[in-house]
C-alpha cells in the first residue's frame, strides 16, 4: 500500500519563512542618550536641528530673522509692555518697538551682565522696566532712562515678590519698603518696613539667582537653593532647600506653568518650591548634559523649554505630546531668552537679536539638519536578520536635499551614504533607500542629513529573522 506523500502548501504571496511585517515608525519622541539597543525605536540617538513641532513627525526646528546687531554681545534683555529692550557690549540701552530701534542711553559699561524686572507702585503711575548689573541701576518709565534710587551698592540681580522689588549682593539680599521702590533704608519696626537678610551657604557662597516666579522668593548660589516665605518682614523666613543642587547663573532658570527649571553644572532639575529639586525629566538626554557650560541660559514659552548647555547648542523640552520629547538644537549661540507677546527673542553671543519663527532659515541660510536613529536589531539579539526593504516617507520642498546614511556598528563613525533626494515632494512621497549595502547585517543605524525645510513622517523597515542557531 503506498503512503500519501504531502507536501507544503506554497506562500501566496512568496513570503520566505521568517519574513516580518513591515515595521513602521511614525510617532517620534525625540533623543534619548541611554543605551542604544533597549531605546524605544521611535527615539533617535541623536538628532540637530529637528523638533517636535509637527508632532508626531519630525520637522526641521524654526528659524530666525535678526532684528539688529550691537556690539559683539548682548548684556541684557528686558520687556516694557510690548516694547524689547536690549543693553550690548557697546555699552548702548536699545529699544525695539516692533518696526525699528531708538537709543534711549549711552556710556553703559561694556562688560557687566543685565538682570530686569518690572514694577508698578508708589509715585509711579506707569509700569517701569528696571535693570541692574553690579555697577549702576537704571529704570525706564516708558519714555526715558532715569536712575533708581536707593539701591543699595552693588546690586547684581533684581526681581519683584510681594509688591517690592528685591535685590542680591554678595551672599545678602535685600527689599524696598512696600510699594516704594525707591525707599530701601526704612525701618520703623512696622510691616511697611525695608528688610534684609545674610543668605548662608555650607560652602561660604554667594547668591547667583534671584526669582520671584513661584509665589515665593528663591534665591540660588552654585551648590544650594534656598527660598524666603511670608508677606511681611515680620513673617518673613528664610529655609535651606538643597545644598547638594544650584544654580550656573541668574539667566539658567526658567519657569513655566508654576515649575522652575534649574540648569546646574551636572543637569537639569525640575523645581516646584518646597521640595527638592529632581532631574528625572532630562534623565533621558544626560549624554548631552556632562561638562555643563558656565555660561548657561533657559527660557520658555507656553509649549517648549530652550536650555542653553553647551556653545551654540540648545536642549528644547516639548511637554505637550503626553511622553515628553526632547530635541537639540545646533547653530544658535544665545545669551538670553525672553517671550514678548507670545514670540521669542534672543541675545546671543555675537550681539545679535534674533526673532525665532520669524523664517523656515536661519537670516536666509538654509538650516542643515540630521538625525540618527537606534541599532535596529531583531527583537531577539542573538538571532541575525535579513533587510529586505526600506523606506522614507517625508515632505522634502523645493530647494532641499537630502541625504540617507547607514552603519553597521551601534555607535561608531561608520555612515556609508546609500541615498540622496531633491524637493519637491510637498506630500508625504514614498523614497525607496537601497539595503543591498546592509542586508545581511545584525545591526544597522539610519542618519538622514538635510539642508532645508522637511518633514519626516515615516520611516518602514521590512526584514526576514534567520533561523536562530
Amino acid at each position: 500500500m503506498s503512503r500519501l506523500i504531502k507536501y507544503p502548501i506554497p506562500d501566496p504571496q512568496g513570503a520566505l519563512p521568517g519574513t516580518q511585517e513591515p515595521i513602521s515608525i511614525r510617532q517620534w519622541q525625540g533623543l534619548n542618550t541611554y543605551d542604544p539597543y533597549s531605546i524605544s525605536d521611535s527615539q533617535l540617538m541623536d538628532m540637530s536641528n529637528m523638533c517636535t513641532a509637527d508632532y508626531p513627525a519630525l520637522a526641521v526646528r524654526p528659524g530666525y530673522s535678526v532684528l539688529g546687531t550691537f556690539g559683539s554681545r548682548i548684556l541684557g534683555m528686558g520687556a516694557w509692555k510690548s516694547e524689547l529692550h536690549i543693553i550690548a557690549n557697546d555699552g548702548v540701552w536699545h529699544k525695539w518697538n516692533g518696526s525699528s530701534w531708538t537709543t534711549l542711553l549711552t556710556g553703559l559699561d561694556t562688560s557687566a551682565e543685565w538682570t530686569f524686572t518690572v514694577f508698578q507702585g508708589g509715585e509711579w503711575d506707569n509700569i517701569n522696566l528696571i535693570g541692574v548689573n553690579g555697577l549702576v541701576a537704571k529704570r525706564y518709565d516708558g519714555s526715558t532712562v532715569v536712575d533708581l534710587s536707593g539701591v543699595p551698592a552693588g546690586s547684581k540681580y533684581i526681581t519683584t515678590y510681594e509688591n517690592r522689588l528685591w535685590v542680591a549682593f554678595g551672599n545678602e539680599i535685600r527689599a524696598c519698603a512696600v510699594d516704594q521702590p525707591e525707599q530701601w533704608s526704612l525701618f520703623e519696626g512696622t510691616d511697611n518696613d525695608s528688610y534684609g537678610k545674610t543668605i548662608e551657604s555650607t560652602r561660604g557662597e554667594d547668591v547667583n539667582m534671584l526669582s520671584g516666579s513661584l509665589a515665593k522668593l528663591t534665591i540660588g548660589m552654585p551648590n544650594s537653593l534656598h527660598e524666603l516665605y511670608g508677606g511681611v518682614p515680620s513673617s518673613f523666613v528664610t529655609k535651606l532647600i538643597t545644598d547638594n543642587v544650584g544654580v550656573l547663573n541668574n539667566k539658567s532658570v526658567s519657569s513655566q506653568s508654576g515649575i522652575m527649571r534649574i540648569i546646574d553644572e551636572r543637569s537639569i532639575y525640575d523645581y516646584a518650591g518646597g521640595n527638592l529639586p529632581t532631574q528625572d525629566f532630562s534623565d533621558v538626554v544626560g549624554g548631552f548634559l556632562s561638562q555643563m557650560d558656565a555660561n548657561g541660559s533657559a527660557g520658555s514659552d507656553p509649549d517648549l523649554l530652550y536650555f542653553r548647555t553647551h556653545t551654540s547648542e540648545i536642549m528644547v523640552y516639548d511637554s505637550r505630546t503626553g511622553v515628553g520629547c526632547w530635541s537639540r538644537w545646533t547653530n544658535i549661540d544665545p545669551e538670553f531668552f525672553l517671550l514678548l507677546d507670545d514670540v521669542m527673542y534672543i541675545g546671543d553671543s555675537s550681539g545679535r537679536v534674533l526673532k525665532l519663527g520669524a523664517s523656515t532659515d536661519d537670516a536666509g541660510t538654509p538650516i542643515s539638519w540630521h538625525i540618527t536613529t537606534k541599532p535596529f536589531t531583531n527583537p531577539t539579539m542573538s538571532q541575525r536578520q535579513r533587510w529586505l526593504k526600506l523606506w522614507l516617507y517625508a515632505e522634502i520642498p523645493a530647494g532641499t536635499t537630502i541625504s540617507v546614511y547607514l552603519s553597521t556598528t551601534k555607535d561608531g563613525n561608520d555612515f556609508d551614504i546609500v541615498h540622496t533626494v531633491s524637493g519637491p515632494k510637498t506630500t508625504a512621497d514614498r523614497i525607496i533607500i537601497p539595503v543591498r549595502s546592509v542586508v545581511l547585517e545584525n545591526t544597522v543605524r539610519i542618519r538622514i542629513n538635510g539642508n532645508g525645510p522637511a518633514t519626516i513622517h515615516e520611516i518602514v523597515r521590512q526584514v526576514r529573522q534567520l533561523p536562530l542557531f
